[in-house]
């Protein structure tokens, strides 16, 4: 079962939702040999050829602003992975790809089919760990054929003197309007959109005026298209890019995107923590301000590699103790808290538990909090989720182009994120984790916050005067 926190019904056909519609898909074999993915864990970068003195050869200049703007030093982190390390674990086979690397974690992810090289890359002097992440199975769901699309949007989608449309209620909420109405809509700001695919987003209509700075896809094997992958990144970003008047406008809709796929639909094993730091580390080296993702993990395929309740401590696995570090460098992560408040894990899932980001939970129509939504606290007592929004149901633009409604903290994350763009736009001389701070304040539950509804939904005109 796909961790991409969303409510889905899970069957034992394999079964394709697009454009409105459920196809059933026949299963086809992986393809080429069977392989594996393993992560090798350095020692250290001695002799990695780059100096944090020198950050140009590494970094953009956006992030190098970033990260003077907010008197945020850079540090060994920053620095990339020894590079004769890498061709020197590449030379040991063949047979063998690499995926990427993590200079944060200073590890490198390579696939194999030749089992018997895991041994010698073990014995390398420089490697400390190595470890098997994803086994390739037998077989796997095909891509959909793109259907149709809608043109545009029907008279019945639009509500006649309601600027917001159907995202009116969502947005008020946490008067997000009042933000907008004083001019802070995400100009300037950047927000990286982390998930699976962004199904349609390069042909609606609806989309058209979406400003998309760039996309990458960091899952193996790489997509031919992640304009044909699944549409839960397409919903996603549409609660904050849209710009719709009385149709739909989303929180941020003057902010440009990164559209970055990281999560496998195929799949769910340990090596999607790794796609995941590398998205968020190449949304630092590109200059992003804003993470915006919908991601969960604790539980695995065959369960190999499982995470449990003593781990949730922001820095114990891959995943959360690299998300922990990216207000460090001067980002803000805004994770969703997951949707297994209803089953037998109860939790948020991880990186919902890192340090210094904002998870975020739902609520129903009615206000109160979704029975899906994922609980804290943390292993280590913090408060968790931070803040709540609409999730149960949010209203939505498909890969169809339609306006629907959706559950997840999935959808009431990004309607968080967009408003805090927004938001850190109009205070420009705050930090990252000041920005984090404020919007906390704001909520209405700040005084008695609780590991069920955190500290409540924010008040983003009261954070506007803070």
């Amino acid at each position: 079962m796909k961790r991409i926190v969303t409510i889905l019904c899970i069957v034992m056909t394999a079964a394709v939702s697009w454009a409105g519609q459920n196809i059933s898909v026949p299963l086809k074999k992986f393809p080429g040999k069977k392989c594996y993915t393993y992560r090798v864990t350095l020692k250290d970068k001695k002799g990695c050829g780059f100096s944090i003195d020198k950050p140009k050869q590494f970094l953009s200049q956006k992030a190098i602003d970033r990260r003077r703007k907010q008197n945020l030093p850079l540090d060994s982190t920053d620095l990339p992975v020894n590079r004769n390390n890498v061709r020197a674990i590449l030379a040991s086979t063949e047979e063998i790809t690499l995926l990427g690397t993590s200079k944060w974690n200073n590890t490198v992810v390579v696939n194999l089919t030749d089992t018997t090289a895991v041994e010698k890359i073990r014995k390398m002097e420089f490697v400390s760990d190595c470890k098997r992440v994803w086994t390739s199975p037998d077989s796997i769901t095909p891509n959909v054929k793109r259907k149709k699309i809608k043109g545009g949007f029907s008279s019945w989608d639009s509500l006649k003197n309601v600027a917001y449309g159907s995202a009116f209620i969502q947005i008020h909420l946490m008067n997000g309007e009042k933000l907008h109405e004083r001019g802070f809509r995400g100009k300037g700001m950047t927000i990286a959109v982390l998930d699976g695919g962004f199904a349609n987003v390069d042909r609606l209509s609806a989309f058209k005026n979406v400003k998309v700075t760039g996309a990458r896809d960091f899952v193996f094997p790489r997509s031919t298209d992640i304009y044909n992958e699944t549409d839960h990144g397409t919903k996603v970003l549409s609660t904050m890019a849209m710009n719709a008047p009385t149709v739909y406008i989303g929180t941020a809709p003057d902010a440009s995107y990164w559209l970055l796929r990281c999560e496998d639909q195929q799949t769910e094993q340990p090596v999607e923590e790794d796609y995941w730091a590398m998205a968020a580390e190449f949304a630092d080296s590109v200059g992003v301000d804003i993470i915006s993702s919908s991601l969960g993990y604790n539980e695995y395929d065959n369960h190999y590699g499982d995470h449990h309740y003593h781990e949730m401590d922001g820095k114990t696995t891959l995943i959360s103790r690299t998300a922990s570090m990216l207000a460090e460098k001067g980002i803000i992560l805004v994770n969703s808290a997951g949707n297994y408040g209803m089953g037998p894990w109860k939790k948020i899932t991880f990186p919902a538990d890192a340090e210094n980001i904002i998870t975020v939970g739902a609520l129903t129509a009615t206000l109160q909090n979704a029975p899906f939504s994922g609980i804290g606290p943390t292993q280590d007592g913090r408060i968790k989720p931070d803040v709540m929004a609409i999730g149960s149901p949010a209203t939505l633009i498909s890969a169809r182009g339609t306006v629907i409604e959706d559950m997840g903290t999935s959808f009431s994350t990004p309607i968080v994120c967009g408003l805090i763009a927004c938001l850190w736009q109009a205070r420009p001389e705050k930090n990252a984790k000041q920005i984090m701070d404020i919007v906390r304040q704001s909520a209405n539950n700040y005084c008695h916050p609780d590991n069920i509804y955190g500290y409540g939904v924010p008040d983003f005109e009261k954070a506007l005067r803070q």
